[in-house]
């Protein structure tokens, strides 16, 4: 069987070697977008920000604290999937238990992974079938991705259910111009071998982007080959499909289609640690992701109006029959949701420095699950029949900008959950920018809300007791950051700093007698710094430090897997014309985790890392180049999860050819 071949990649790469948004109608005041951009002075932060408030705003208007990644910035990195981009946001932590294809999950500010609300050009993708409702990044790559916002901070107010502790929304890329189309191959460390092909362009109102991706690595073992017992590799498959198409008309009415599809299979092993491995634990998932959206303008364009439909589907199947090392033990799992979304958004632009944001969404989700394992203790099911939850919510906000230095967003929501009960949630946002010394100060103080998941609301109980509760409440959090950014030598280079603190409470937490009740309280406290600079030749650099206390108030103890000390710093360097290189470091300090090998779970801390990569780039036409990525260059032992695996030190290249 033909594997892949690191040498014969690059054999074929010099063999073919030598052989978007289509422009929208203009909203009321072609002078309000022009006039907001046209404030913004020529420097690193001279970009649009959507997620922050719902509507196109320059960043420096935005008080909150927001991260753009940009469609260059994932060039640069060479990143092949979301949460590889999002890995140096300032704030942000990431985990996995094993390779690729393994659950994964971030920490945003030291809040929980299911207090991230997660979306895909607005679509809500959080899991109605995770018992905590939260998202899983393992299988979301970055076809057709133009841009990732990270915004910090709660951010019900605008967003409803989930976004206690911020939004990470991923915008696709629309068609522009004239059609384009390249293909993207690369192979390299752990039997890894990746194809891609985009296309794209616009004609007259018509535009069109197609992202096609399939990646295949033999992997390595998920329970850590650092324990003993631990020897089995474990592989992972994707194919992926993303699309969007849509018609922007001279009279201001446009209509859009996004699709996203996914398809994977994972090899797992049972638990992290020694003996954790199984030679044939497999999980296949499927996802759908379907959003249609129409913009209108009226009252002279003083009036924009965006409807829209989302749907979103997803089916794990988990699969770990008997095996040689465990005779006696196998289980079977299927876990089945979708959710579906109408949304009506209203921008009125009241003066150019007056916009009133409000609208309304509704929506439904459902899940079903079958789960049943045997032992030598005999066999055990687990049904949860289909379970149904809708949630429907209004919210205002306005937003406010006086002599182009003092912007102020404000805004409130309520939300009615069928089970949960209402939520009010109010944000707060002012900045104010001193032109004389070229400073912003900003602030932001907020509250959030997270309704219960279905799981943690129909679980049938057990012999040991209750799991379910219908009685639960929504949780709870309240949160304030407060910052300044400062730009140096005519905004070459821009330097900033914020405080933050998110208070939670009413967190749902599982009590064996009880079952899930409302009892858990924590604190987030920290320190975000960042730097970054751009020198005329095109020299990029980068720096980020977070510092984070994250406490369970109610145990006393500090949050599970939270980082204190986090230090990133990035340099991209082009040189020579047709080469870009770049490098960046990652400082992750201790973390508290847990060792679930043995009955009772001991505690355990993971020891600081650093991890060293590196990308270079060869150019060798104005569509075509070669690439070549260094993962963890330093070889480091980690853990981001106790008893799992992490790559070391690997190799990948590859050739991106434009063919059109």
């Amino acid at each position: 069987m033909w594997k892949p071949s690191f040498i014969g990649l690059t054999v074929a790469a010099a063999l073919a070697a030598v052989l978007a948004a289509a422009p929208a109608a203009a909203p009321y005041f072609p002078t309000v977008a022009a006039s907001k951009a046209q404030a913004v002075p020529p420097n690193p932060q001279h970009q649009v920000v959507v997620t922050a408030t719902r509507i196109e705003t320059p960043a420096r208007e935005v008080a909150s604290s927001v991260t753009v990644i940009a469609g260059a910035d994932l060039d640069r990195t060479k990143a092949t999937t979301v949460l590889e981009a999002l890995r140096d946001v300032a704030g942000l932590a990431a985990i996995a238990n094993g390779g690729p294809g393994s659950a994964a999950s971030i920490f945003l500010r030291g809040a929980n992974s299911e207090h991230i609300l997660v979306m895909l050009d607005g679509v809500e993708l959080n899991d109605p079938m995770n018992p905590s409702r939260s998202f899983d990044f393992a299988h979301l790559g970055l076809d057709n991705v133009e841009r990732v916002e990270v915004l910090r901070g709660p951010q019900s107010t605008l967003y409803g259910s989930d976004a206690l502790g911020g939004v990470i929304n991923i915008l696709t890329r629309r068609g522009q111009g004239r059609p384009r189309l390249s293909l993207t191959a690369q192979s390299g460390s752990y039997g890894t071998l990746s194809n891609g092909l985009d296309f794209g362009g616009s004609t007259g109102a018509f535009h069109y982007s197609l992202g096609l991706s399939q990646v295949a690595t033999r992997g390595f073992s998920a329970s850590s080959s650092a324990y003993p017992g631990n020897a089995e590799k474990d592989g992972y498959r994707n194919l992926s499909l993303a699309g969007r198409v849509g018609l922007a008309l001279k009279n201001g009415l446009e209509a859009d289609l996004v699709v996203r599809t996914v398809s994977a299979k994972t090899d797992l092993d049972n638990f992290g640690g020694p003996g954790g491995d199984d030679p044939n634990n497999t999980q296949r998932y499927d996802a759908l992701v379907l959003r249609s959206q129409a913009r209108a303008l009226f009252a002279g364009g003083r009036w924009e109006q965006k409807l829209g439909l989302s749907y979103v589907r997803s089916a794990r199947d988990h699969d770990n029959p008997i095996d040689g090392l465990h005779p006696f033990d196998a289980e079977k799992g299927t876990y089945k949701s979708d959710r579906a979304v109408i949304d009506w958004q209203h921008n009125v632009f009241l003066a150019p420095s007056h916009t009133l944001t409000f609208g309304a969404d509704i929506s439904r989700e459902q899940g079903e699950s079958q789960y049943t394992s045997w032992s030598a203790y005999g066999p055990y099911d687990s049904p949860f029949p289909r379970r149904t939850a809708d949630q429907a919510g209004i919210y205002v906000q306005d937003q406010l900008k006086i002599a182009d230095r003092f912007f102020a967003t404000v805004g409130a929501r309520l939300d009615r959950h069928s089970r949960a009960g209402t939520a009010l949630t109010y944000r707060l946002a002012p900045a104010y920018f001193v032109e004389a010394t070229q400073t912003r100060l900003k602030a932001t103080f907020g509250t959030g809300f997270k309704s219960p998941s279905l799981y943690q609301l129909y679980a049938p109980g057990t012999f040991w007791g209750p799991i379910g509760n219908a009685a639960l409440k929504p949780e709870e959090s309240r949160g304030w950051d407060a910052g300044v950014d400062q730009l140096f030598l005519g905004g070459a280079l821009t330097a900033g700093a914020t405080y933050f603190q998110d208070d939670f409470r009413n967190l749902i937490d599982f009590d064996f007698s009880r079952g899930y009740i409302n009892i858990g309280r924590a604190r987030t406290r920290g320190v975000e710094v960042f730097a970054e600079a751009k020198s005329a030749d095109g020299i990029l650099g980068r720096v980020s430090y977070t510092s984070l206390e994250a406490k369970d108030l109610d145990k006393g103890a500090a949050l599970l897997r939270r980082p204190n000390t986090r230090l990133t710093a990035r340099i991209d360097v082009p040189f020579l014309r047709r080469i870009s290189a770049g490098v960046s470091a990652a400082y992750t300090g201790a973390r508290h985790d847990k060792d679930f090998s043995s009955w009772e779970a001991r505690d355990v801390v993971l020891a600081p890392y650093v991890l060293l990569d590196a990308s270079l780039s060869y150019h060798l036409g104005a569509e075509t180049r070669l690439f070549l990525r260094l993962d963890n260059i330093l070889n480091a032992k980690y853990e981001t999860v106790y008893g799992y695996g992490t790559a070391r030190f690997s190799v990948y290249g590859g050739i991106k050819l434009g063919l059109i």
